[in-house]
């Protein structure tokens, strides 16, 4: 279904509930967002009453606003699904349908339609007398579920009626090829899905029936007499019942070998190995991956290939392994497995003729049959796969080329390879599907923790838990050795566990497991030895930069190295999986890879080499801040800051250029100005958070400038640097001005004055006397501001337009708010037309802005939206989003004043989007209004 061109809509609701446009997911929002649209998805395309999404939403009595947050989450969905939609449009998708909604869909765009379908076509084949066709389409709809019905939403999921329905149909569709399968022999291919049928259903007779049945056709008859008893004792003992005639008559079959073995298709005299490691018994989540894997093997032409890749300890051999179990049963002819040792510190990795002589010898070639060349090795075992079905793990490989010759030559067989290196050279050389692996989400990690633990232990503390997998990093191997460990302690709660990995913060003593080669030390060893000098250099140096990530640049800077040598250090530590690129040109490093790199960067450098690495990071930024801080001058004609002595590659292109990058540094910033407070160097410290000032203003995170501002203050009081307490003292002014806590502001003022006095510095007198009367005209003390101001023209020198426009629109405002309407209109078009003349647009945005004031005072709306509209444009252009969501948020007012509510919403809604909501009072004050009037969809 497509959404508009181009773009193709999918839902799915087999498994955790997913949107996709235009081939990439859409975030669905909150928790009862997402619980609106699983239900319309499970109903697919029939109606749901407004009482029942109420209902489902609220277990107890609903709010009186329930209804109204219904069609909220409704109106957010449909704006998710069609971006831009209007407000009140109805869209494509989510329809409105009498007392409730639908969601129109098709079996293209909805994995349940496409299952129903699959279902149907089976049933007609089976009834056409063809049960391998049926086993194949029911198999094709099987692998359309990526866990329960929309997994994730518990406990709602697995309560309510349209999502149990939706599990009974996967039941009956298990049931049915299970069925076709005993009729053509074939009732291992069924063995996974009952499986999970069973496990789901463990008092459904009939499915554990057919679960026997399948278990003693794939030869498990021991384990086929153990479920049995396992069924009867759970009937007996939650049912108080005996077996059916169904479940008994298929035990009868089990004992006296009256089944119908299953068919391989495959020659008898050949081998059918089975190397697979078992899947590990707690393995959880890996949903989506697990999903992806199928949809691209049950492609027609898909993949024979699936390259899974990520960092140490991610968790890469055990999703290659159940992925390799999960798909065995569709090939019939075997598995065989083998570790590459591409990273590992015992052995070194295995050639590629080593791993060729063990699968010959599993495929059934005597060792002295097989020859001594490699090439003709891996023809002799192309030639033994040829015509086979079967599933191939090469696990732990070091790159491309220590597999090219274990890859068939002729389909039908699937490799599935584990790699903490890219694997880029098998997309191209052999179509390979690539799965990287990511960090599980908070959910999944709770989950791997549950079995091992137990489900008192993780509900008795949920905190400590939360507390343990944020000190783990959501790093399965991390999580696996805390678990394991808690396991042998039982009586240990999980507070004291908690406790134990927040003791050293920044250290990995608190993984080592029992073996030492299993602990993230020796696992991430591996992957840095097989790293290059250079590059292992720059990675013991990343913890010495504050920042949650690093730009190309910065790396450059800190390591001491053109940006062109960064690029490629940065290159082959992401192939490596030792950092990852989150955000184009930005590198970020796992926590416990992180720590892993400290103590690499304590045992191997020297603290020298730590300070000097320290020293250049802070003089790259101290450059490019001072670069970037040019763009952004008002009507200073000089920056207050000085570049020092570093050097940066960086150069920027305007304003919003340099407004993005410090958006990108910000935190990096900061945390360099209370680094270099702490170390002594004061006047960095000052200097670094007066280069920032402009970038707080305009992006309106005030509360970001005081507290980075009061620190340099701090340090220029401490270096002795009056110079530096003049200037930050003028700057917190401005912070505080911006806050509305006026008193603060004139204080800090009133002190720079002084000190600016002292130093005989009179060009920034004047203009902080201008930012005086700035602070007087919030307090309403316009009389005031228009004496001193007026003063200040009177002995004005011509040459400094900038800082003219700026006298005369701070005037103008106070004569609007003293009733001059017509000097104020004076006043502000004087001020744009100097404005315009020197290209000053932030100038012109303020002269737009106290335009729109005089038309508002003269009653004259429409005139004055257009101008704040124009102001809004023009702040924008000047990359101050903080001032246009102010004008923005006027122009809302006066909309909604002259009764348009659907305009003054949506620009209270552009405001809104502009302006960091914790830090502005404005912001919150519209969160605060939209929630009251957003309308019904």
């Amino acid at each position: 279904m497509r959404a508009a061109a181009d773009e193709t809509i999918g839902f799915s609701v087999l498994g955790p509930v997913r949107v996709t446009r235009a081939g990439a997911e859409v975030h669905l929002g909150a928790r009862q967002q997402r619980l609106v649209l699983a239900l319309l998805l499970a109903r697919a395309g029939t109606p749901v009453s407004l009482s029942e999404l109420v209902d489902l939403l609220w277990d107890e009595e609903a709010p009186t606003s329930a209804a109204n947050v219904v069609h909220r989450h409704v109106g957010v969905l449909r704006r998710l699904l069609e971006p831009g939609l209007p407000t009140r449009s109805a869209g494509r998708h989510l329809l409105r349908d009498l007392s409730g909604y639908r969601l129109r869909a098709d079996e293209e765009s909805l994995d349940l339609l496409a299952f129903r379908s699959l279902s149907r076509l089976a049933g007609r084949r089976l009834q056409e007398g063809d049960p391998e066709a049926a086993l194949r389409h029911h198999l094709d709809g099987l692998r359309l579920w990526r866990g329960r019905c929309a997994a994730g939403l518990e406990p709602a999921s697995r309560r309510h009626p349209a999502f149990l329905a939706v599990e009974a149909e996967r039941a009956q569709a298990v049931r049915e090829a299970a069925d076709a399968a005993e009729r053509c022999g074939r009732l291992g291919a069924v063995l996974a899905p009952l499986r999970q049928a069973a496990e789901q259903h463990p008092l459904d007779e009939s499915l554990q029936s057919r679960l026997l049945l399948a278990l003693a056709a794939d030869g498990r008859q021991a384990e086929a007499v153990e479920t049995y008893r396992v069924v009867r004792r759970r009937l007996a003992d939650d049912l108080g019942i005996d077996p059916g005639e169904e479940l008994r008559e298929a035990y009868d079959r089990l004992l006296h070998q009256r089944i119908r073995p299953v068919r391989t298709g495959s020659s008898p005299s050949l081998p059918r190995p089975a190397q697979l490691p078992p899947d590990l018994p707690f393995f959880s989540g890996r949903d989506d991956l697990i999903a992806e894997a199928r949809a691209a093997v049950a492609r027609p032409g898909g993949p024979a290939v699936l390259a899974i890749d990520g960092m140490p300890g991610i968790g890469k051999t055990a999703l290659a392994v159940h992925l390799a179990h999960g798909f065995a049963a569709a090939y019939p002819d075997g598995q065989l497995y083998v570790d590459l040792r591409g990273y590992d510190g015992r052995e070194p990795a295995m050639s590629p003729a080593e791993a060729l002589r063990g699968f010959l010898g599993s495929l059934g070639v005597p060792q002295e049959g097989i020859p001594a060349e490699l090439h003709a090795q891996a023809g002799m075992y192309r030639s033994s796969l040829a015509g086979r079905r079967m599933v191939i793990v090469l696990d732990n490989c070091r790159d491309a080329e220590q597999i090219r010759h274990l890859l068939p030559g002729s389909p039908g067989c699937l490799v599935i390879v584990t790699s903490r290196s890219r694997l880029s050279t098998l997309l191209t050389t052999a179509g390979a599907h690539p799965l990287p692996v990511g960090l599980p989400s908070v959910e999944e990690a709770r989950a791997a923790l549950l079995r091992p633990l137990g489900a008192g232990r993780l509900a008795a503390d949920p905190a400590a838990i939360d507390a343990i997998i944020a000190s783990c990093g959501r790093l399965p191997l991390a999580l696996a050795v805390v678990a394991a460990r808690a396991a042998t302690r039982p009586g240990t709660p999980p507070a004291q566990i908690a406790a134990e990995l927040a003791h050293a913060p920044g250290s990995l003593d608190g993984f080592d497991g029992d073996d030492p080669q299993t602990g993230l030390r020796a696992v991430f060893s591996w992957s840095y030895e097989a790293l290059s000098s250079p590059a292992a250099r720059l990675f013991r140096l990343l913890p010495v930069h504050p920042g949650p990530d690093i730009s190309i640049a910065a790396a450059a800077g800190l390591a001491g190295v053109p940006l062109r040598s960064a690029r490629a250090l940065l290159g082959e530590l992401s192939r490596a999986h030792l950092v990852g690129e989150d955000l184009p040109d930005r590198y970020r490093t796992h926590d416990l890879l992180r720590a892993y790199a400290a103590e690499l960067g304590e045992e191997t450098d020297g603290p020298a080499e730590r300070a000097a690495a320290e020293l250049r990071c802070l003089e790259f930024y101290r450059a490019t801040s001072y670069q970037a801080h040019r763009w952004l001058l008002t009507s200073e004609h000089h920056p207050l800051i000085e570049p020092g002595p570093g050097e940066t590659p960086l150069r920027f292109a305007g304003h919003g250029d340099a407004m993005r990058w410090f958006t990108a540094e910000r935190q990096i910033l900061t945390a360099l100005v209370r680094r270099a407070a702490r170390q002594g160097r004061h006047t960095e410290a000052w200097q670094l958070a007066l280069g920032m000032q402009h970038f707080f203003d305009r992006s309106g995170r005030w509360v970001d400038w005081t507290a980075t501002g009061e620190v340099a203050l701090e340090a220029a009081r401490a270096g002795g640097d009056l110079i530096g307490q003049a200037r930050m003292h003028r700057s917190l002014a401005g912070a505080a001005y911006f806050r509305h806590e006026h008193e603060s502001a004139v204080g800090h003022l009133d002190r720079a004055l002084e000190l600016l006095a002292r130093l005989g510095l009179h060009g920034e007198m004047t203009r902080a006397g201008i930012n005086r009367a700035m602070i007087l005209s919030a307090q309403g003390r316009h009389e005031e501001v228009v004496r001193a101001l007026s003063a200040v023209l009177e002995s004005w020198a011509a040459g400094d337009d900038k800082l003219l426009a700026d006298v005369l629109v701070i005037m103008a405002g106070s004569c609007v708010d003293l009733g001059r309407e017509d000097e104020a209109l004076r006043g502000a078009e004087q001020a744009m037309a100097l404005s315009q003349a020197a290209g000053y647009r932030l100038s012109v945005a303020e002269a737009w802005e106290v335009l729109g004031r005089v038309h508002a005072a003269r009653r004259e709306p429409g005139k004055a939206v257009d101008c704040w509209r124009e102001s809004a444009v023009a702040y924008q252009e000047a990359s101050a989003a903080a001032p246009a969501a102010e004008v923005l948020a006027l122009v809302g007012d006066a909309l909604a004043a002259g009764g348009d509510q659907d305009a003054a919403v949506r620009a209270w809604q552009e405001a809104l989007a502009l302006i960091p909501y914790a830090q502005s009072r404005t912001g919150r004050r519209l969160a605060d209004l939209l929630a009251a009037v957003t309308p019904r969809p």
